[in-house]
């Protein structure tokens, strides 16, 4: 997408949510897929502006003050004095985590009128869990008109929080977007596998670029040409912990779009850093030698 010396002039943006999930044990760990794209972007050395709302609580301040601590751009952040910041519930029912998604907070509400203005091209990255309320969608509506962006659709289909006509219309504005096989299924409406699955959806959808994520299997990336690469991990994997390894494989083919790597040398890089995700506990590491160690890079 950007060329090394126009690379300045494209700015990633990103949209959605920023949370906290909240264990039984008291414990509270900030994420949301939004967030830890953004996060992963930053210490990769792309500046994104991160888009979303939080309320007027310590989880906001907590919030400030990690984006502020890592060197984001906190002028998309916008605060709320009704509603309270994200939170997801988590509770373990006969060793098997369930997820409460609570509506009706702060990412719910993002303002049109509260957005930052961009001059230059962007590359715009949101999913489907913040366009739930119809705030949020009038915002990244606006968003989109005001801007000059390629967009990538982050599919992330959350019951009850999501439509299926709303996810296609994102669909149909996207220029690229990555789902997982369960989500492809749902959409595609079933069929012959993956490969007729994809491509039937790609093309229906006229995305430049589809992306199928298959879990321990790896993923495999869909044009125009068919199924034109694929990836696996290598066997060697340590999992310490799988959340957050998908917003760790978008962030890195968010940088090759930027950098205009070529398709499988992204999908090599996502790969290799997602791998190094789950074998740490958490999805964002806080520690810039993390980065240092397993900074994706393209042979």
């Amino acid at each position: 997408m950007a060329h090394a010396d126009s690379k300045a002039r494209v700015k990633p943006v990103i949209f959605g949510e920023v949370l906290f999930d909240c264990f039984p044990d008291g414990q509270t760990v900030l994420g949301g897929a939004p967030f830890n794209v953004a996060w992963h972007l930053q210490a990769l050395g792309d500046a994104p502006c991160f888009i979303s709302r939080v309320g007027d609580d310590s989880h906001a301040a907590k919030i400030m003050q990690a984006m502020e601590k890592w060197g984001m751009d906190v002028s998309g952040l916008q605060r709320d004095d009704m509603y309270p910041t994200g939170q997801v519930i988590v509770a373990i029912e006969n060793g098997e985590p369930h997820y409460d998604i609570k509506s009706d907070v702060a990412y719910d509400f993002i303002e049109a009128a509260a957005l930052p203005a961009f001059d230059q091209p962007g590359l715009l990255y949101h999913g489907t869990l913040a366009l739930r309320n119809p705030a949020s969608r009038r915002a990244l509506d606006e968003l989109l008109r005001r801007g000059d962006f390629s967009v990538f659709l982050d599919v992330n289909l959350r019951p009850p929080w999501w439509n299926e006509t709303i996810v296609n219309e994102c669909l149909q504005r996207a220029r690229w977007a990555k789902l997982n096989e369960h989500e492809l299924r749902v959409l595609s409406g079933g069929g012959d596998g993956v490969d007729a699955q994809a491509n039937a959806l790609r093309q229906a959808s006229g995305l430049e670029l589809l992306v199928v994520t298959q879990g321990e299997k790896g993923a495999v990336a869909y044009t125009g040409e068919g199924a034109v690469a694929r990836v696996t991990p290598a066997p060697a994997t340590q999992v310490v912990d799988t959340v957050g390894a998908g917003d760790a494989f978008t962030a890195v083919l968010l940088h090759g779009l930027l950098n205009d790597w070529p398709l499988q040398q992204s999908l090599d890089a996502a790969q290799r850093f997602a791998s190094a995700v789950v074998g740490i506990r958490g999805a964002v590491p806080a520690d810039d030698q993390f980065y240092r160690d397993n900074m994706p890079r393209i042979s």
